[in-house]
């Protein structure tokens, strides 16, 4: 194992003793281990069987916060209703976006010192839930990693870079090993890509900064100067990987002492192929994009100290990227639009993420029409709307710094239902068919009455005895069947550079 690819993180099972966690890289010994006789083939016929199977398994979190409406929520998900903390992870690094599950695993993007970045892919089944299965650092990973990944089939995608960082790749990972499967870098002053992606068939649709908004295709691979498939690529991808271990294999022989096992760093690197990129240095795109159909829908910010963007909700063609309408906003578009049938929804802020400028905060939740951008209702909200609105059964339920949990009627925009949590909001609802579930700034969850607002239970999350540390809660939480994901930030307050958990908390036995 390499050195950057060792965790001091430990995972804690409630009522067993904490066990240390080791950390496999995806070259290590394990089923596909490399350096064995066959071992490539067989790491080739797990990808290639992934790749040729992806198409036909339905896309587990192929956007933000799950699905275009935002619920944050597999279907048919109901939540805990008896809340208990079920494992915890304990982590050095400080998780800013919401973990996001896939059919086996929980994936957390986090910051570690330094601002360095980590991917890390916790297990969810049974008897090692919550235990490590690989991980991704410095230097496979460059730049802060803030944002949540998307997932589709055994592909994870996510980009790189945050605020004031230039230059941005957007990567692919297998989502069994964690090796990279393709990678496409994107230079240019402020350019980053600081929210999740959006993936429909083999196109990829993000916002990158400065850069605008922009479309990849997967479906065909560059490399080495070659266009070709999926398959291919990793052909010759493979076919490297086997000389470099050939070379290694002898370099033991030879200097056993010295000789250095090759890395998955060491493989050249398929790229995407550019479908579209517009808005370049004219809009600024740090929001979660969402794609309805034929369009794209796309928040542009204007940042008050550059001097530069735009503050406009944008509709773009997704085949060309071309400009279908575009809605002037008063508030910069950090939540990023909700798509609902026929309905836009996108909540503003004059504040980023900034716990120590929260008091200041004020925002907006603003409708329009899809086909056309017609404004519906707008409706002034005494704090920032930070995070994604979520729509479900008619309402229009979102966050705000002022501490409210808000349902508006997605037709009308008038208030149903507000819940005071009495903490500020950085993350976003979770919403179930019957349950609103929302953590506050100083993380305690608190579920509510999808109809009416009313509370169902409150958990202080960082203070429970199985827990018992301090943090922030930046991440939306996720819902999974009854069970529910948060993870904790000290990145910044009172709690700077203290520890940090991944819970999990579902109905106590």
């Amino acid at each position: 194992m390499r050195p950057s690819d060792h965790s001091s993180a430990t995972l804690q099972l409630i009522g067993t003793r904490p066990a240390a966690v080791v950390v496999r890289p995806p070259w290590s010994a394990g089923p596909m281990a490399v350096g064995r006789p066959g071992s490539a083939f067989r790491i080739l016929l797990a990808i290639l069987l992934a790749l040729a199977l992806a198409p036909l398994i339905a896309a587990d979190w192929p956007t933000h916060r799950g699905n275009p409406e935002r619920t944050g929520a597999t279907p048919a998900s109901s939540g805990p209703k008896q809340p208990k903390v079920l494992w915890v992870y304990r982590a050095r690094e400080h998780f800013l976006a919401s973990p996001v599950p896939t059919q086996k695993t929980l994936l957390v993007s986090g910051l570690g010192a330094f601002n360095s970045p980590l991917l890390r892919a916790l297990s969810l089944q049974p008897g090692n839930a919550g235990q490590v299965l690989w991980a991704k650092t410095v230097p496979s990973l460059k730049l802060p990693v803030v944002c949540p990944p998307a997932v589709v089939g055994e592909r994870i995608i996510f980009g790189d870079g945050m605020h004031q960082t230039d230059g941005a790749i957007l990567r692919c990972l297998d989502g069994q090993t964690g090796w990279t499967l393709w990678q496409r870098a994107f230079p240019g002053r402020l350019v980053h890509i600081e929210s999740a992606v959006t993936v429909v068939g083999s196109r990829v649709y993000f916002g990158a900064g400065s850069a605008g908004v922009i479309c990849v295709d997967y479906s065909r691979l560059t490399l080495n100067g070659r266009e070709m498939d999926e398959a291919s690529a990793w052909r010759m991808v493979l076919q490297r990987w086997n000389e470099l271990q050939a070379r290694y294999q002898l370099e033991r022989k030879q200097n056993p002492d010295t000789a250095i096992p090759p890395s998955d760093d060491q493989l050249p690197t398929p790229e995407p192929r550019l479908v579209w990129q517009t808005g370049q240095e004219k809009w600024h795109v740090d929001a979660p994009v969402a794609v309805a159909g034929s369009r794209v829908l796309a928040g542009s910010a204007y940042l008050e100290m550059e001097k530069l963007g735009e503050r406009v909700l944008l509709c773009l063609d997704a085949e060309t990227g071309q400009v279908q309408w575009r809605a002037a906003l008063r508030y910069n578009p950090w939540a990023g639009p909700t798509v609902a049938g026929d309905t836009v929804l996108v909540g503003g802020s004059t504040i980023r993420f900034d716990t120590r400028l929260v008091h200041l905060a004020k925002g907006e939740v603003a409708a329009f029409r899809l086909a056309d951008g017609q404004p519906l209702w707008q409706r002034e909200v005494p704090g920032g709307v930070l995070s994604a609105i979520a729509v479900h059964r008619g309402l229009a339920v979102f966050t705000a710094t002022d501490g409210r949990v808000r349902a508006l009627d997605l037709a009308s925009g008038q208030l149903r239902w507000s819940y005071d949590a009495r903490q500020p909001f950085f993350a976003g609802p979770a919403v179930t068919d019957q349950a609103v579930f929302v953590a506050d700034l100083t993380g305690t969850l608190h579920a509510l009455a999808l109809a009416s607002g009313q509370r169902l239970w409150s958990l202080k999350v960082t203070e429970e005895a199985s827990v018992k540390s301090p943090g922030l809660v930046f991440g939306s939480p996720v819902v999974v069947g009854d069970r529910l994901y948060l993870a904790t930030c000290n990145h910044e307050g009172p709690h700077a550079r203290q520890p940090t958990v991944v819970v999990c908390v579902g109905d106590a036995p």
